[in-house]
Order: C-alpha cells, then structure tokens, then sequence
C-alpha cells in the first residue's frame, strides 16, 4: 500500500474502531537497547519491541494501522513468526509506524498512551477491527473515526476522556514524523515494509513461508 504525503496528526484527528479483543498478548522488549548503528540499523529507544534484544537477527517492520495489507500480515504471517523466531528468542523484532493518513497518527497515540506491554495488544485490536474505523471500509465521517477510537481504547480500558487526551497530544507529533522521515534511509515508501539486518525486504505482506526462508538464510550466517 503506497502512501502519498508524509504527515501525522496536529491536533485532534478522528478514528474509530471496536471489536472483538485481541487474540494473543504481547510482550514489548526492553526500551533501553543498545544502537548497532554498525550494522546498518539502528535500535531507538522509543521503538517497541519484541523478543531477544541480543539477537544477532533484526527484523524492522515498517506498518500503519489502517493498512489493509499490515492486517493481512499480521493475521495470517505474524503468528508463525511469533512463535517460531521471536518468541524462540532467534530474532529481534522492531515495530515502527510509517503513517499513510492522519488517522494512523491518531492510533499511535491511543497506543502510546498504554503501558509498554499492551502496545502489540492494542495494534493487534486495531488491526483486526478496521471495518469499524478504517476509511478504506466506509468509515467516512471524522466523528465516525474518532468514535470507534475512542470505542477501540475503552476496550483497551481506558476512558473517553483519557483517549481524547492522547489523541491531542502533540508531543507525540514530532517522534512519529521523525520516525516516518526516517525510513527515507530504507527507501519506505509503502506499507509493510520490512528491513532484515539493515537490508529492505520490499513491500507487501509476505507469506509466512517466504518470511521464513530469509530470516533462516540470515540466521545460517551468523
């Protein structure tokens, strides 16, 4: 999925999303890790992420919540990896937002208002409820986004109040542009992109068995 315009939320931004809650829970890796910036990547310490910090594999996926192709990953191909390279503590695993509209800005936020170990949970959430606040299911109104936002974040357990807070949070802006401006170094210019040891992979929501294949021909070098 390619996007047009690098831009995050200034200011409040609607979206929307309820459902059905989140089929696994995550663990976020730890938020200090040290940057290998030798390897061709960088490890940042507002990154979340998953699974062994030490691994000598790093695998980057740049995604927006409101990617249809994102959610396809992450319901079909996401599991597998889970289990059998991240939780197995083979590889490291980086999440990073690379926004298409506004309204994924506006997600990052409710998501980064939670504690650390619930961020998977709730881009998990996110995903697999995009008829309900996506644009790209009908969801055409600003109020109608904001609304299953706010909907998504109660679930999330948080108040109204709380995620209309974190959608207006512009402290957040800046981070998440700098993020998206970032990936111009991998050549990000759609979404899920994903970047193994510091080399892109290309775009597109990979198969599991295609995933698979090149993170063992990366493990087999190491």
């Amino acid at each position: 999925m390619s996007r047009t315009n690098l831009f995050i939320v200034l200011g409040l931004v609607a979206l929307i999303a309820v459902g059905g809650i989140a089929y696994f829970m995550m663990d976020s890796g730890p938020s200090e890790i040290a940057t290998r910036s030798e390897e061709g990547y960088e490890i940042l310490p507002s990154d979340r992420t998953l699974g062994n910090p030490k691994a000598k594999v790093v695998l980057i996926e740049y995604a927006a919540h409101s990617c249809p192709a994102c959610a396809s990953f992450n319901e079909r191909t996401f599991p597998q990896l889970k289990a059998n390279y991240i939780d197995t503590g083979k590889i490291f695993y980086v999440f990073r937002l690379f926004p298409l509209r506004a309204d994924d800005g506006a997600a990052e936020k409710i998501a980064r208002c939670l504690p650390e170990d619930k961020y998977f949970t709730f881009v998990d959430l996110l995903f697999r409820n995009h008829p309900k606040w996506n644009v790209e299911y009908g969801v055409q109104s600003p109020e109608g986004v904001r609304a299953g936002l706010v909907q998504l974040g109660r679930i999330a357990g948080m108040s109204e109040a709380q995620v209309e807070q974190c959608m207006v949070n512009t402290a957040e802006d800046d981070r998440i542009n700098k993020v998206a401006t970032d990936a111009a170094r991998y050549n990000v210019t759609g979404t899920p992109t994903f970047i193994l040891n510091g080399v892109s992979l290309g775009s597109g929501a990979m198969a599991y068995d295609t995933m698979a294949k090149r993170l063992d021909e990366e493990l087999a070098k190491k």
